[in-house]
């Protein structure tokens, strides 16, 4: 997949989708015809990202506040990140997140495939790779 011209997508022009009352994401170069997906997820303190997996290998860039990541079977052993440090995801290996301290987070993530695909182990995703969020308990 080739480039031919600049691919500009401004945060402040990008739709804001929620992930629950903790954290949000703006998608950016996110159309589908790049060889890599970007966004920006803000997460307020509290917030764990749910167990998930990518076909394809995820890098997270810490932009402000700090979180701490770990691979499924490693949550005793998390690595702790902050501003400036990035974390390369493996392709097919669950992992989680989660905003440390008192400071909201927001980070860069770098999906290197051209769509979004989420495969979370507790949740349903959309056509676009986000989680149903249902309000109470998931519908029969």
């Amino acid at each position: 997949m080739t480039i031919e011209t600049l691919k500009l997508k401004k945060l402040a022009d990008a739709p804001r989708v929620e992930f629950g009352p903790l954290a949000h994401y703006n998608p950016l170069v996110a159309d589908g015809d790049t060889p890599v997906r970007t966004g920006i997820q803000t997460s307020a303190p509290g917030y764990v990202a749910p167990m998930h997996w990518h076909p394809y290998v995820e890098i997270l860039h810490i932009l402000e506040g700090e979180m701490e990541a770990w691979l499924e079977g490693g949550e005793d052993a998390p690595v702790r990140l902050g501003p400036g440090d990035s974390v390369a995801l493996p392709a097919k290996v669950p992992h989680s997140f989660r905003t440390v301290g008192d400071k909201t987070m927001k980070l860069l993530g770098i999906h290197s495939s051209s769509d979004r695909t989420v495969n979370y182990l507790d949740r349903e995703t959309d056509d676009d790779g986000y989680p149903i969020l249902y309000a109470e308990t998931k519908p029969a």
